[in-house]
């Protein structure tokens, strides 16, 4: 029974002290044993192959992408000032006309008798008017011998002072008929398209009845879309830079060659001033380049966005009211902009990040924020121009591993003995 009890003592002797030997030796090497497990670990990952771009540095622009539709500036629904019969129609179903161009002509016959009768009632005043006045001298002259009182003068005063008062409200009258007569004829008030005419040679029309033939303007145009409320402040200051400016006419604006998208064509356009306005028409029918000419006085509460409009010259008419383009508005420029590739960029848990390429040839992931999409591209802080970045095989990229550039041959790439050279050559792709 003794030397049971003697042999297990000895072995919870024993068990004890390998258990604290092994707790001394945690708490020995605690995060630093970690930190070196991970760098451990991280050396002897397998190097991976990747292909890298330099940061670059440039001006960007900073612009807003949106949907617009275009409006006419002005659209005049003709109708007569006064009820009569239309005698003839000088435009056409979509007849572009010019301002003061003649469009329809009215029964104004009555109009003009009137005209005729005011103009002869003149002359008759003009008659009585002219024999006030002898009588007035006759009168003067007499007042001299002492033949006539004064107040004979006085009446006769009296009378070429009314004629007169006659005359003019003859010349008034006369006025107001000529006026009349000119409402027989029924010219454009301003220049553009002539719409679907409602009425023929015969037809009865009035003020108050329907409209006649509608005019829109199309050269210039408008095209209307809404803004966020956060970008409202720079496009007052772009409002603000455009002013009054001519409309812009760049070598982009001309329709697409070949039917290239517009996506296509507006790569080749340069960049956008502030307050300029790029138009991409549907359909790789070509881009239009205008300037921001209006932004509206409120922000609408449900929405959270502003109205703007831009100005765009439309001589050929391919801007159409009603129809919907995409708008690319330049609100202002980011000189000295470092600028990537949209795929370099990693979107994690904490944010956006790069993989950069250190002078050891290892990756580090480095915190960046995106100042301004560039389609492809995109405007970041947080680099250096010049920097490397992985582009191609970042998702197989962790931070501490060795990388190896495409197409590079550096020796010390391919360090770490004949296994490593033999895994990254494994790695790197056939030519």
């Amino acid at each position: 029974m003794v030397p049971r009890l003697a042999l297990s003592a000895t072995l919870c002797g024993l068990l004890v002290a390998c258990g604290g030997g092994g707790q001394s030796e945690r708490a020995a090497t605690g995060p630093a044993a970690s930190g070196a497990g991970v760098a451990k670990a991280a050396a002897s990952a397998p190097q991976v192959s990747v292909s890298v771009v330099r940061a670059q540095r440039r001006d960007v622009a900073v612009q807003v992408e949106a949907t617009g539709t275009v409006s006419a500036l002005s659209t005049v629904d003709i109708k007569p000032q006064l009820a009569s019969v239309v005698t003839a129609v000088h435009v056409k179903d979509g007849q572009f006309v010019g301002k003061g161009q003649l469009l329809f002509t009215l029964d104004g016959r009555a109009d003009a008798a009137n005209l005729a009768r005011a103009q002869a009632q003149l002359l008759r005043d003009q008659a009585t008017l002219a024999d006030a006045q002898r009588q007035l001298t006759r009168a003067q002259e007499l007042l001299s011998q002492s033949f006539v009182s004064q107040g004979a003068v006085d009446t006769a005063q009296a009378n070429v002072d009314a004629q007169r008062a006659a005359l003019a409200a003859d010349r008034a009258a006369i006025d107001a008929a000529r006026v009349s007569v000119s409402y027989s004829r029924i010219v454009a008030p301003s220049s553009g398209r002539v719409g679907q005419i409602g009425v023929f040679a015969g037809s009865s029309v009035s003020p108050s009845g329907p409209t006649m033939v509608s005019i829109t303007q199309l050269d210039p145009i408008a095209v209307s879309f809404n803004l966020a409320q956060r970008n409202l402040p720079d496009a007052l200051a772009a409002l603000a830079a455009a002013g009054a400016a001519p409309l812009p006419v760049l070598p982009g604006a001309r329709p697409a060659a070949g039917g290239a998208s517009g996506a296509a064509a507006a790569a080749l356009l340069p960049a956008l001033a502030p307050g300029q306005v790029l138009a991409v028409l549907p359909e790789g029918r070509g881009l239009r380049v205008g300037r921001l000419d209006f932004v509206d006085n409120l922000v609408d509460p449900a929405s959270g966005t502003v109205k703007v409009k831009a100005l765009f010259g439309n001589k050929d008419q391919a801007l159409w009211p009603g129809a919907y383009v995409n708008i690319k508005l330049s609100l202002q420029s980011l000189p000295g902009a470092v600028v990537v590739p949209q795929a370099t960029i990693v979107q994690g848990a904490r944010g956006t990040a790069v993989f950069v390429v250190d002078a050891d040839g290892l990756a580090s992931m480095r915190p960046v924020e995106v100042l301004q999409p560039l389609g492809d591209e995109a405007a970041v802080s947080g680099l250096k121009p010049g920097e490397k970045v992985v582009l191609d095989g970042r998702q197989n990229v962790r931070p501490g591993v060795r990388l190896i550039e495409r197409g590079s041959d550096r020796p010390e790439r391919a360090a770490g003995g004949a296994s490593g050279g033999a895994s990254g050559a494994a790695q790197r792709p056939a030519p």
